[in-house]
């Protein structure tokens, strides 16, 4: 007969556990009649046994474990970690951020970015996003082109040029200058266009000598587009796109002419129009100083024209979607950042209030300053000759007794300064000053401070105050009013 009794069910288990003496129920015999662990409680002690032998005998299955930390060294274990941690990200003031890219974000972007999301397809959103479609053709100089702003990146920027406008197979002579124009030709091969490179080396600009003796020799027309980064940031060099055009206009070759100006567009001379640029695309966290999530591209209209014919796969990147919903009204095929909507609002709103003709100008004195300093410290540009000099970034070479990724660790980790690494072929040579963006004198003035010490710091034999000298002379002399406040 089954157990009735709990002591009985107990007595059962009593093979289970190991236990100095007998179970006996309360009132037996042997059994003692009171005392802490007389009846129930001795059924319960009983239970608690049985439990953990059961757990005991199941932990033998299980991997060894580390000792268990006390409380008091959890806690300073718990304690540091957070230290360490905290160190690592934070520092006092603000992180001075001199890479090419990301760059800084002017407070009054961060405010008109700083609100709630909204639906795309109410009304508000497409009439802000028909302004600034407008708006947007005004940083690429045209009339004629059409623009697009995709959420992603200037990579997806890329590939929205090549496959709306090319078919597999096609022939585009490229030029291969520095790291990105490496990588932008790496997607042009992996999209199976047939890729003519014309490679220059870094720190030189395009070589348009080939160029014009590949254009001579194509009477047949085989060359469907050039390909060209505008401003290779990993160097620090700025191609002659009126150049380009000049010797397609005097072989009367049909060739697209598109041109990554990621790193160039809203800081640099850029003239769609003027320079028959049949596609020309921008990124949101460049010179717009925005946070990255915007691809803007503008297409001509013989760029409109390839796109009906391009045999090139396409779904998020397909242009046709795009004008389907503007000849709607309603723009977005795809749900957009509202918050990068209204942070290009302002954005162009800054940019539009100091003059755009300003702005590149403004370019133009820093990226000038920096040069100067970097002069006086005693170092070298890696670009070779003035006519290529960027007026966004600065590629600094370095003494081959230094590692130039250590001049960057130690300013970020000292002063609180981020600069640019040196990247592929030129990684460990080189360290890159970014003065693109919503940038002034004083604050390059402060980040050429803050390279000196790190300079001295890594043992380059550095006079401090020579190269914020030779800037400051220049910028106090050259800099104007601004614009809004005279």
């Amino acid at each position: 007969a089954a157990p009735s009794t709990t002591d009985e069910k107990l007595e059962r288990c009593r093979p289970l556990h190991e236990c100095g003496t007998p179970y006996l129920p309360r009132g037996t015999a042997a059994g003692p009649a009171k005392g802490p662990a007389s009846g129930h409680h001795a059924s319960y002690i009983a239970v608690v046994i049985l439990s953990v032998s059961r757990i005991r005998s199941l932990l033998r299955f299980l991997p060894r474990l580390p000792p268990v930390q006390s409380a008091q060294e959890s806690r300073s274990a718990r304690h540091q970690h957070s230290k360490k941690m905290a160190d690592y990200v934070y520092g006092p003031g603000r992180t001075h951020l001199f890479v090419p890219g990301p760059v800084n974000i002017p407070d009054p972007v961060i405010r008109a970015m700083n609100r709630q999301n909204e639906d795309y397809r109410s009304p508000a959103i497409p009439a802000l996003t028909k302004i600034l479609l407008e708006d947007v053709k005004k940083i690429f100089k045209t009339t004629t082109g059409t623009p697009f702003m995709i959420p992603t990146t200037g990579t997806g920027a890329w590939e929205s040029a090549l496959t709306n406008t090319l078919s597999p197979g096609d022939r585009i002579v490229s030029f291969l200058i520095g790291q990105f124009s490496l990588l932008w030709i790496d997607q042009q091969q992996r999209l199976g266009f047939d890729v003519d490179v014309v490679e220059s080396d870094w720190g030189r600009g395009a070589d348009l000598a080939v160029l014009e003796a590949k254009l001579r020799q194509d009477t047949l027309h085989t060359i469907k587009a050039i390909a060209i980064v505008h401003n290779e940031t990993a160097t620090g060099v700025t191609n002659n796109l009126a150049a380009v055009r000049k010797l397609l206009d005097a072989y009367r070759h049909p060739a697209l002419l598109l041109v990554d100006g990621v790193s160039s567009i809203c800081a640099l001379d850029f003239r769609m129009d003027e320079w028959g640029v049949d596609v020309a695309l921008t990124g949101s966290q460049k010179a717009l100083s925005l946070p990255t999530g915007l691809g803007i591209l503008c297409a001509s209209p013989r760029a409109l024209e390839a796109s009906k014919t391009a045999k090139s796969r396409r779904v998020f990147f397909d242009w046709k979607d795009y004008l389907k919903f503007y000849d709607m009204g309603t723009y977005w095929p795809y749900t957009p950042s509202i918050q990068l909507l209204y942070g290009l609002r302002a954005a162009l709103d800054l940019i539009f209030e100091e003059g755009l003709d300003n702005v590149i100008k403004r370019h133009n004195r820093l990226g000038t300053a920096t040069r100067l300093a970097v002069q006086a410290w005693g170092l070298k540009n890696c670009t070779q000759e003035e006519e290529w000099f960027s007026d966004t970034v600065t590629a600094v070479v370095v003494p081959s007794y230094i590692d130039s990724s250590e001049i960057v660790k130690h300013a970020w980790k000292r002063y609180n300064l981020s600069l640019g690494l040196g990247l592929n072929k030129v990684a460990g040579k080189v360290f890159r000053i970014g003065h693109l963006g919503n940038l002034n004198e004083l604050q390059l003035l402060g980040c050429l401070s803050g390279v000196e010490m790190v300079l001295k710091d890594v043992g380059y034999p550095v006079k401090l105050g020579s190269g914020v000298a030779a800037a400051a002379a220049y910028l106090s002399n050259s800099t104007p009013l601004i614009p809004s406040r005279i």
